[in-house]
């Protein structure tokens, strides 16, 4: 279905947003109908035909459930499932969004939007409904992977969509995941799918920049402000400008340093070393560590007010080991370059060696597999590569990264074992003390070292 010919529904209770969204689709749409309250939805739609609706995440509502969205988009799906839903949603509630779409929504927008962007996601939306009734119409694939991002799992296929969406914000991003999973390719895709892409992309490994180079590389310096500095230096900050910066490992950084950047990013300005002189800065900041959300949510560790400015949207990617199918994909694609890089263009993986690689668990992720692909091209004797070429480094552990951890610290293991005795004989401390071999006034003391 064309725009031009379709009938909207608006469900906001921003009365800024409806006016905004009504000006915009006026002259484009055949009509437009704007209401505030979701509970209205119902009689709207059974008055009146609606080819659209475009409805809001959230509503000051008695729900109380903070995904009202969700709701009012499984009552539409109740009530006339031919209707199409595109949810607007803010950057906090992306993940929400994207279960949306796996619930039913054609799509979704973030606000605040480009006017572009809103228009082309409610004519792809109609266009697809329209090709789902007539099969004889073509149909462009709903995701397309960044072009140095390899995947078809389902897992990538999300990440691929999350990109889609919030490379055109400005919102800031949040990269979770292990070393070897490709966080830096996922934070070029964004960039060069953003509005900054015609900027400067400019990656900082911050968690190797020491606390005496630490100002100088981000902020920049004037001459003579230490010992070396001979000249006046832009930092990272001022190089990105326009662009997008990319905070590598900065799950890796100190409390002391964490302030400092935190300064920068709430002024939206940074000082030169050696310089009293404010300089405003407009990037893009995209961050990226290995360290787990809950860890770095410990406030002994990580700023909490530095975590809720750098991680508007969180994009958590998933270690090679549970990508499926993607391994293999990866290794034929590894074998070509290879293959074309070594002068051994028809080198091909027998079935010993695909077996080989889906069998193992990948502790160092897609970078271990380049690198264990590289290894066997280069050894490689003949074209057809066996089990016995696929050859993984002795340098990572044999653990696999999934099992839990091995407790090792002996004021650990004590203090567990007491805990389990003790939940063993229902809190019986005398019992408890009697099977641990101590007496009850000994293992009070522990008790009160362990904070039991």
């Amino acid at each position: 279905m064309q725009l031009k010919q379709a009938s909207l529904l608006v469900i906001d209770d921003d009365p800024d947003v409806l006016t905004a969204v009504k000006l915009l689709l006026k002259t484009e749409t055949r009509e437009v109908v704007t209401e505030k309250k979701p509970e209205q939805i119902r009689n709207l739609i059974s008055s009146r035909h609606f080819d659209l609706i475009l409805l809001d995440m959230n509503f000051d509502s008695s729900i109380n459930t903070g995904n009202e969205g969700l709701y009012w988009l499984k009552r539409i799906r109740e009530w006339d499932a031919d209707i199409t839903v595109v949810m607007i949603t803010a950057y906090g509630d992306i993940n929400l969004a994207v279960r949306s779409v796996k619930e039913g929504a054609a799509d979704f927008i973030v606000k605040p939007w480009h006017n572009e962007r809103l228009l082309e996601t409610v004519s792809e939306s109609l266009r697809r409904k329209s090709s789902a009734k007539n099969p004889g119409q073509p149909l462009s694939p709903r995701l397309s992977s960044p072009r140095e991002l390899l995947g078809e799992s389902e897992a990538m296929n999300e990440i691929f969509y999350r990109i889609e969406k919030v490379a055109v914000t400005e919102a800031n991003i949040l990269i979770l995941g292990e070393n070897g999973t490709g966080k830096d390719l996922i934070a070029k895709a964004i960039h060069q799918q953003s509005l900054r892409s015609g900027k400067p992309f400019v990656k900082v490994d911050i968690g190797a920049l020491t606390e005496s180079i630490f100002e100088s590389e981000l902020f920049g310096h004037k001459k003579g402000a230490f010992t070396d500095a001979g000249v006046d230096r832009e930092g990272r900050f001022e190089t990105a400008t326009g662009g997008t910066l990319f905070l590598d490992e900065i799950g890796n950084i100190s409390l002391q340093q964490q302030a400092k950047l935190l300064s920068a990013l709430q002024n939206r300005q940074i000082n030169r070393l050696g310089s009293n002189e404010a300089i405003p800065i407009d990037i893009r900041l995209i961050c990226a560590t290995n360290v787990r959300l809950e860890e770095l949510s410990n406030e002994k560790r990580f700023r909490k007010d530095l975590i809720y400015r750098i991680n508007t949207v969180e994009i958590n990617v998933p270690p090679l080991r549970k990508r499926g199918d993607d391994i293999l994909l990866l290794a034929r694609h590894f074998a070509r370059l290879y293959g074309e890089k070594y002068l051994k263009p028809n080198v091909f993986l027998e079935e010993s060696a695909l077996d080989k690689l889906m069998q193992y668990h990948y502790p160092g992720n897609v970078r271990e597999l380049q690198y264990t692909m590289e290894r066997a091209i280069i050894m490689a004797e003949k074209q057809g590569l066996t089990s016995e070429d696929i050859i993984f480094s002795p340098i990572e552990t044999a653990r696999n990264p999934d099992d839990p951890p091995v407790e090792t610290k002996l004021s650990t293991i004590e203090r567990n074992t007491i805990l389990k005795v003790i939940e063993k004989n229902h809190g019986n401390i005398t019992q408890a003390a009697r099977e641990l071999g101590l007496t009850r006034t000994a293992l009070y003391r522990r008790l009160s070292k362990y904070e039991i």
